[in-house]
Parts: C-alpha cells; structure tokens; sequence
C-alpha cells in the first residue's frame, strides 16, 4: 500500500478528474479498502477540501467547488502534461503565447520544491514556423466566443473574410451556422459547423471569423458524416468525398529497402518485397503530386497501378525533359 501523503495525493487527483466517484472504484484504483477510502476522505477533508459523499447503488465521493477550496495539487504526470501544454501554447497561434508564460510561473511558483525542479528541467523550445508560412494570430476573444457557442449550442452569426484571391467585390452578408467542433489542424484554429444557408457542412478559418452578437437562437445539434470530427477534417482538407482518403492513391515498386523508405512515409503502406525492394501504397491530392512524392525516394520504380499513377509519371517525365534541354540551351537562344 502506498504511503499515506502519496495515496491522498492520488487520491485527490482522481476526485478532480471527474464529477463523481463510487466508493468501490475508489477503492479499486487506489487499491485499497472501501474503509481507508473512508479515513482517506476524511483527512482531505481535514485539509480543508470540501468533498460530500453521496448515496445511492453506487454512493461515493464528489470534490465540490467553492470559494475556500485549498490549492489544487498536481501528481508527477500532471505538473509534467502542464508544463509541456503551457510551453507549446506560445507557438499555438490562439493568441495566448504572453498569457501562457504568465500562467506557467504562476503555477510553479505555489509547486511543492520537488514538482518546481522536475518541471525546470523540462525546457521545450516551441519554434514558430517562418513568418511567410506562419499562421496568422487569432484573437483569444474569438476563440473563446467561438468555444462557447458550440458548447451552448447557439447558432452563430459572423463575418467571414474570404482569402484575397476570392474576396468579393462587395461585402458579403453575414454567415449563419450551427457551431459543432473548434478544431486546430497545421497550426490554424478551425470551426466545424452546418451552413444554414448553403444547407451542407463547412469548415471555416477562426482567424478569418468576426463573430456578431447577440447570438442566435438554440439548437439540436446534428450528426456529424462519419461522427468522427478529426476523420472528417481530415477527409476536407485531403479533398477527399468524405471517405476520408486521399482523392488519388496509387501502389509502385521501389528499388529500395523498407526500412530507408518507411521512415519517410507518413501516411502510407510499406511492405517489404527483399533486401532490396518494397511495396508502398500511397496518397495525394493529385496524381502528379503522388508521382513527384514517390520519385523523391531515387531509386527505381515499378507502377502497380492504377493507370492514372503512370500517367502521371509520364506527364512528370516529359516536363523534366524539357526542364534539362532548356537549361542546356545558351541564353542567346531563349
């Protein structure tokens, strides 16, 4: 059985992990008895932690909020999970790098000395991407409006900023949706919702949102295609029907060893044929695209299929051609 400070400590991690707790789940995680679950809640209650027990098939335990509850304790995994997630929020794009550092030395500084040195020695460098690709900062305000619309199911209605390439000529009126998911995807913040108007599912830009207010009003909320929101973004930004997959994928051979190719495959099939050779099954958004990724790897390749895939290799081949004779030819004859 663990020590007692090491148990209470567990102890509370598990009654602020969820809103209720029967006494034999208790009893069963710590492995202990229902009676030391007992003296254990007493002793936290000592402390000054307002738990209540409830009754019932499956009484147990709940850590009520309230405005003298002590400090919130943090077990080794947690201060270490902390740590990384506020260090990593700089570079997040949500708009809360400064808030985030802030909130990191806060926490460290009401940290027991033992959990301060561990999370000191834990020092992530969160590097920006190169500000010609660097997403643009979202206003923490939108973030928050958007998070809580979707939470209380209450139609949005918002401005929306088109990409410079498609923007209109006038100002477009305000969009209305149904706010399903808040997602980030290549370090930009996303909202899933059903288009009111265009009667189908969108994905919207949250840096390119202007939310207006009061929202609308509530809503059941819909089933999203395939009810899985990270298969379904993914499927969206793959071009994909909504299958999930890449719209074009395709099967060679290369003359290469499995293990120099599947370090650099991602998102596809490596299957090992000899010393010297291997299958890969691959996607992209174009058979183009899918042929130029495979013939990153400088070996020989052997098509499988399909006939699109050797197409396109091809087309490739003919385009490299005439790349290498026109910078062969001297500059008086361009």
């Amino acid at each position: 059985m663990p020590k007692t400070s090491a148990r209470l400590l567990s102890l509370l991690s598990l009654l602020q992990a969820r809103r209720d707790w029967p006494g034999g789940l208790l009893a069963e995680r710590l492995d202990i008895s229902p009676r030391t679950v007992r003296r254990d809640v007493d002793r936290l209650r000592e402390l000054g932690y307002p738990i209540v027990a409830f009754k019932g098939p499956d009484g147990g335990y709940r850590l009520d909020a309230g405005t003298e509850l002590p400090p919130l304790l943090f077990d080794d995994e947690q201060a270490v999970a902390l740590a990384v997630a506020l260090q990593i929020a700089t570079v997040s794009g949500a708009g809360i790098g400064e808030a985030s550092v802030r909130a990191l030395a806060t926490v460290r500084q009401v940290m027991p000395a033992r959990l301060r040195r561990r999370i000191d020695t834990l020092q992530v460098t969160a590097v920006e991407r190169p500000a010609s690709r660097r997403a643009p900062q979202l206003d923490s305000g939108v973030l928050l409006t958007l998070g809580a619309t979707v939470h209380a199911c209450e139609v949005l209605r918002f401005d929306y900023t088109p990409a410079a390439a498609t923007a209109p000529a006038s100002p477009a009126p305000p969009r209305r949706v149904e706010p399903h998911h808040l997602v980030t995807w290549g370090g930009r913040w996303y909202l899933v919702a059903w288009d009111l108007d265009r009667e189908d599912w969108r994905t919207f830009r949250a840096d390119r949102m202007t939310p207006r207010v009061p929202t609308g009003p509530r809503f059941v909320p819909r089933e999203l295609p395939g009810g899985d929101v990270a298969a379904f973004v993914a499927a969206r930004f793959r071009g994909s029907d909504g299958s999930g997959d890449w719209p074009c994928r395709g099967e060679v051979i290369l003359a290469k060893p499995a293990s120099a190719v599947a370090q650099h495959v991602h998102d596809g099939v490596v299957e090992a044929l000899g010393p010297e050779r291997c299958r890969v099954t691959l996607g992209s958004w174009s058979w183009v695209g899918l042929a130029a990724t495979i013939g990153r790897f400088d070996a020989d390749i052997e098509v499988v299929g399909p006939a699109e895939l050797k197409d396109a290799f091809a087309q490739l081949a003919r385009r490299y051609t005439d790349a290498a004779a026109d910078r062969e030819r001297p500059l008086t004859d361009r």
